[in-house]
């Protein structure tokens, strides 16, 4: 039976701008011996080839066909809504580059779809306009809902943030398409060309690797190297299938393989 991985990427394989270690070899261990994989991240910024460029300059090589972004979930599942669709974007390449490529026309009016991703580039004017734009009947769809690291410094508002902020001032919920939602943990699944009983998720965060690949009834890796720790795995409800400090220190073929 075929098998693949699902990997998450900050905290996983690299933390900021530091590759974590071990997980150059563990990659090149996956290349080496052919096992299907792809980095599943929830920042839809960076298009595939940025998200290349940027694990070559921490020595790793792999290919875009090893990449599924939140804004390759969201692309795919607006064109699945009907042909033709249209939205307003709050959002940088990766998203804008998606939502072309799979046919939705990106507009200033009277959009079917406000779609806001992670971005540091659009102002309170546009959120207001998408506010507006919600108001007279807009979808609101998000990427993720990935919250502030809350640090001192930290370059990136978070995304939940500025979703909050619309949903308040519209009083709508936003539809979220990244992990751990399941248009996105089933769609990367897809992605490999895999089946549920084939997939096991790698991750740092209970809250949306973990949790996403236990809702779809995929095997899960927790991982020590990033936010969360052993201390705080009692608070939840459900538990990952194996528990490693980091990724070099996961052995094939694993238990269910």
């Amino acid at each position: 039976m075929k098998q693949g991985l699902l990997i998450d990427m900050d905290g996983v394989i690299y933390s900021g701008e530091e590759l974590i270690s071990g997980a150059d070899k563990f990659i090149k261990y996956l290349v080496d011996e052919g096992i299907a994989f792809a980095f599943m991240t929830n920042n839809s910024q960076r298009t595939t080839l940025e998200v290349v460029r940027k694990l070559k300059r921490l020595g790793i090589t792999v290919e875009t066909k090893h990449v599924y972004t939140s804004a390759m979930a969201t692309a795919q599942f607006l064109a699945s809504q009907g042909p033709n669709g249209t939205a307003y974007v709050l959002g940088e390449g990766g998203l804008l580059t998606s939502l072309h490529e799979h046919g939705i026309t990106l507009v200033d009016s009277d959009p079917e779809f406000v779609v806001l991703g992670e971005g540091r580039n659009f102002t309170l004017e546009m959120v207001q306009r998408a506010v507006d734009m919600i108001l007279a009947g807009a979808k609101f769809i998000t990427t993720n809902r990935d919250p502030s690291p809350k640090k001192p410094g930290w370059n990136n508002l978070g995304i939940a943030a500025t979703t909050a902020m619309i949903e308040e001032a519209t009083g709508r919920k936003a539809f979220v398409t990244g992990k751990p939602s399941p248009v996105m943990m089933r769609s990367a699944r897809k992605f490999l060309g895999l089946e549920t009983a084939e997939t096991t998720v790698i991750g740092d965060t209970m809250e949306t690797d973990i949790q996403g690949g236990v809702q779809m009834g995929y095997k899960t890796i927790l991982v020590l190297s990033g936010i969360s720790t052993k201390e705080r795995l009692g608070h939840y409800a459900f538990k990952p299938d194996l528990i490693v400090g980091s990724v070099d220190k996961i052995t094939f073929p694993l238990k269910w393989w």
